[in-house]
């Protein structure tokens, strides 16, 4: 993912400034509805970026202006009992710097590779630069219009098979919670949708505003996309031994060397109990995990505080600033430098608007 390499879109709208400061673009983000759409998947977008606010806290200015949009106005149907009336149609993709599609039951059951014909239309509206994203099946739309031609995708777990069929050109990861292609985003099932909103907020403002809203939400700050979307066993037996607590021993230490075995020790397992248990319960190997929660303890220390990069790799348990760099390299396409000046001169202008 290469999350540095793109730039933030603006829109019209302004963030006040203190005076004689120049004015904040607030991002503009449409989310596309169509008939049948899953309530939910609304409510996300709209109360994610619409809690967004500058300088990670509820008093300030907000970063973000969503709207609902269809390819024509008017009463949308649920998946409840009720209806939505749309009042803008597609001319609002035209002024927008994110677009979301949300899900349809014509995704899946229409099973046609290409747009139809309002979906087309309203596609053709799309300024260029714009950032394009889709929750659960918003992805067959994406990949409809051709935005995800060669790039890796996913979708909900149950219409995978339906996807790759009809888009061979998609590299479809069936498995993981959600991609970042940079300009096009894609998400699994409607919950998966939290998490690509809130890594979208993270990577254009950080992760102290995206901590925020996820705080102010109640919902966990961070799965990575990685993540596995569908674990077959989610909530072990009551009497089955679990890795919550090594997991919670590991953060109280991230800075401190910590083994699988250490790890495995810690609920009195086997390394190949642990591992195996461990995957089931989060989805990734035990030591990816760990390397994880220290990238994202070193991302808020760059951005929170004055430590060197030294004193970052160090705190963040990654040894030294050499291997701190290959990480975010690998992982962010950028250098922890680079993530500082972006994020703490983000934060910065923030507080001035505040």
């Amino acid at each position: 993912m290469d999350q540095m390499r793109n730039n933030r879109a603006m829109s019209t709208l302004t963030t006040p400034e203190a005076p004689g400061q120049p004015a904040t673009p607030r991002h503009r983000v449409a989310v596309l509805a169509r008939p049948r759409l899953l309530s939910l998947e609304l409510g996300i977008v709209h109360q994610l970026f619409g809690q967004a606010r500058a300088g990670g806290t509820v008093t300030g200015e907000p970063l973000y202006e969503v709207l609902t949009c269809a390819t024509e106005p008017g009463e949308l149907e649920t998946d409840g009992d009720f209806t939505l009336t749309v009042r803008h149609g597609p001319e609002a993709l035209a002024e927008a710097d994110t677009v979301v599609v949300l899900s349809s039951p014509e995704d899946y059951v229409q099973q046609r590779p290409e747009l139809t014909r309002p979906l087309a239309r309203a596609f053709a509206r799309l300024r260029p630069g714009a950032r394009v994203a889709s929750i659960c099946t918003g992805a067959f739309v994406l990949a409809s219009a051709g935005l995800l031609d060669g790039h890796t995708a996913t979708t909900h777990w149950r219409y995978s098979e339906s996807f790759a069929r009809l888009f061979p050109r998609v590299t479809l990861d069936r498995d993981v919670l959600y991609t970042d292609g940079g300009a096009v985003l894609t998400s699994a099932g409607c919950a998966a949708g939290i998490d690509l909103c809130l890594h979208m907020i993270r990577r254009d403002h950080g992760m102290a505003v995206a901590n925020d809203v996820a705080r102010r939400t109640v919902v966990p700050p961070h799965r990575e996309g990685g993540q596995t979307q569908y674990i077959r066993e989610p909530v072990p037996q009551p009497a089955s031994p679990g890795t919550a607590a090594a997991r919670a021993w590991a953060l109280r230490r991230l800075g401190e060397p910590i083994t699988l075995a250490m790890l495995a020790e810690r609920e009195a397992m086997s390394v190949r109990n642990f591992t195996r248990r461990f995957r089931t319960e989060v989805g990734m190997a035990p030591m990816a995990w760990l390397t994880e929660q220290r990238m994202r303890f070193a991302r808020e220390l760059l951005e929170d505080s004055d430590l060197s990069v030294d004193r970052v790799a160090e705190r963040a348990g990654l040894g030294t600033a050499a291997n701190l760099r290959q990480h975010f390299h690998a992982a962010l396409g950028t250098s922890p430098s680079a993530y500082r000046t972006t994020f703490r001169g983000t934060l910065a202008r923030q507080g001035r608007a505040s």
